[in-house]
This record gives C-alpha cells, sequence and structure tokens, in this order.
C-alpha cells in the first residue's frame, strides 16, 4: 500500500490518471480521471476471483433469471478514512460520443436496476482498500441483447461532481439481432456565382440502432448528378461512436466540388461493427440510403428559359387568324398561273 505521503499520493493520482483512462473508467461530465475530495484521493479496481485477475472492466454473459456475484476493490490514497456512496446506474453515449453513466438521482431501468452493492456506501481507512461485493440479478423477463452501465462510488456527504466508477457490459442470452438505420436524410445544396463553376453540398442525417446490440459504424458520404454521374465523395469521416440499442448520432457532412446538376442525390453508406466482449470486431451487412435534391444553375435555367420562350413563339404563331400550315405555296403557284394568262 502507498504510504501516506503527499508526493506517493501525488504519483498515486497521476498513475490512476492514465490507469482509468485506459480502462473507461468514468467521472460525471469530465471523461475518466482519479477523483478526489478535500481528504484524499481513491481509486476503484475490479477483485480478483474466479473471473480473473487484472480486469479492465466487468463483462458478464447471463440467461434471464440467472444471477452473479463479483466484487469492486476500493483503494483510499488519502490521508483520512474515506467514506464513499456505492451504487450502479446505466450507460448512455453522451454528446460528446462518450460513455457516461446516470447520476444517482436519475433512475435507471436496466443495469443499475439488475445491479445490487452488498452496501450503499463503504468507509476505508487511510492508505487501505476495501472490497465492496455485488450481485447481478436478472429479472426472468429480461430481453435478449448488450446492455452497458456501470458501478459508481462518489464522496458519501457531498453533491458536487466527483465520481469514479467501472463499465459493466452485460449481454443477457438468447438471439443477438444487430442493425443500424439512416433516418431524416436531407441534401442542402449551396451553387456558385459562377454558372460554370462547382458548389458545396451538406448531408445530414440521424444515425440510429434498431436492433439489441452495441455498434459502431464506418461512414461513407457522396452526392452525385442524374444517373450517378459527377460522383464526389466526402473525405475525413470518422466511426460513430458505440451506441446503445435505441440511441441515436446525428451527422453533418460538408461535401465540396459538386456541379449544378439539377437534380442531386445525396448517398449515406454505413458499414456496421459489432464488438464482442474480447474486442474482436466483425462487420455486418452494408446500409445505404439516398435522397434527392434540386440545384438552381443559372446555366441550366437560362437554357430552360430560351427553349420556353422559342416553344411560346412557335405556338402564337400558329395561332394567328389566316395562318395555315403550307397555305403559302398554293398561294405562289395561283399568282404564276395569273400571269401567264
Amino acid at each position: 500500500m502507498p504510504r501516506p505521503r503527499k508526493t506517493t499520493a501525488a504519483l498515486a493520482q497521476a498513475t490512476a490518471v492514465v490507469l482509468l483512462t485506459a480502462l473507461g473508467l468514468l467521472t460525471a461530465g469530465a471523461g475518466p480521471a482519479a477523483a478526489a475530495d478535500g481528504a484524499g484521493s481513491w481509486t476503484v479496481a475490479t477483485a480478483s476471483n474466479d473471473f480473473g485477475s487484472g480486469r479492465q472492466n466487468y463483462s458478464y454473459t447471463i440467461n434471464p433469471g440467472e444471477q452473479v456475484e463479483d466484487g469492486l476493490v476500493v483503494a483510499n490514497h488519502g490521508t483520512t478514512p474515506l467514506r464513499l456512496a456505492v451504487y450502479a446506474a446505466d450507460g448512455f453515449t453522451d454528446k460528446g460520443g462518450r460513455l457516461d453513466l446516470l447520476t444517482q438521482d436519475v433512475k435507471s431501468t436496466r443495469v443499475g436496476a439488475w445491479v445490487h452493492p452488498g452496501g450503499r456506501d463503504v468507509t476505508v481507512p487511510p492508505g487501505k482498500s476495501a472490497e465492496v461485493p455485488f450481485t447481478v440479478t436478472l429479472p426472468a423477463d429480461a430481453a435478449p441483447g448488450e446492455y452497458l452501465g456501470g458501478i459508481v462510488t462518489a464522496p458519501a456527504q457531498a453533491a458536487g461532481t466527483d465520481r469514479l466508477g467501472i463499465r459493466i457490459r452485460l449481454r443477457v442470452g438468447g438471439e443477438l439481432k444487430p442493425g443500424l438505420s439512416v433516418e431524416n436524410l436531407n441534401v442542402r445544396y449551396s451553387g456558385p456565382s459562377n454558372p460554370f463553376g462547382a458548389g458545396d453540398a451538406t448531408v445530414t442525417y440521424t444515425i440510429r440502432n434498431t436492433g439489441n446490440a452495441i455498434l459502431t459504424a464506418r461512414q461513407a458520404v457522396s452526392v452525385s448528378g442524374p444517373f450517378g454521374r459527377s460522383e464526389v465523395r466526402a473525405g475525413g469521416i470518422g466511426d460513430t461512436p458505440q451506441l446503445l440499442p435505441g440511441e441515436t448520432w446525428k451527422v453533418s457532412v460538408p461535401v465540396h466540388g459538386v456541379a449544378p446538376l439539377l437534380r442531386l442525390t445525396g448517398t449515406v453508406t454505413l458499414l456496421p461493427l459489432l464488438t464482442d466482449s474480447a474486442n474482436s470486431v466483425a462487420p455486418l451487412a452494408v446500409v445505404e440510403t439516398a435522397a434527392h435534391t434540386w440545384t438552381a444553375s443559372w446555366l441550366i435555367l437560362l437554357v430552360f428559359v430560351v427553349c420556353a420562350l422559342m416553344v411560346a413563339a412557335l405556338a402564337i404563331r400558329r395561332r394567328r387568324p389566316g395562318h395555315r400550315e403550307g397555305a403559302d405555296i398554293p398561294e405562289v403557284a395561283n399568282s404564276a398561273a395569273r400571269s401567264h394568262a
């Protein structure tokens, strides 16, 4: 155990920051970090038991109605006793694409409701560690699929934002049905002032996880003219963050150098990626969705206007009184006949 000295505590805290970042541990609103209160700092780790030692996080495959037991190790690196609240919470993907956990005052309905710590709080002496046992109990009607949550520690007598926990990835036995969809696909075009130039398109859409598995997606976006001609592909599109079942992710992609070809087609192609508990990634069937928009090209509009005027002029000429198609030729012939007479 580290000695309760200032330099040792600072070193332990810095080491915890690096370690917890690598393990995907969570603090409220600020990403992985070592948590601290006025008395010192603490770290958390998975217990060593039949599930193994040195685990980065908790991962279980459980059938509905079954139960497993595990533990959380809390180490106090401060110089005074540390009392921490312990609770479980559901996970979610925040607006920045990071995994976060619900706060204690928000009701959990899945992992946070199925994980039960051995106590609501734990007191750890300075320089010591304590193991907090917990059980994972699935209801008999738990739906098959993947769930994400965590077990969290926070100062028991403080309402601040310091939280430290370890994520729990839970697979409920049954058929896994991964799926993604593209919704609200829209293409906007901004034409150039030069009628012979190219403009910019913006493709916006929402990705929804429609299945029961945690997925990321590799994205490709393109804009093309009629019959797929003059296709322009967008570059620099990163993969989506992990999306839990039912979650959505809004995307806006600029596409530069698009010719104003009257009717444009924006196409979004997704390659869903499924990551298992061993961090093996498997690509799934490609999802492709398209939408259309009209462009206001000055050159094309000018051609249409000229053609329309020519058609209108011809129609008016044909409708003049006394004008009949081919009537001038017989009149010329009659005049020549009279002159010979």
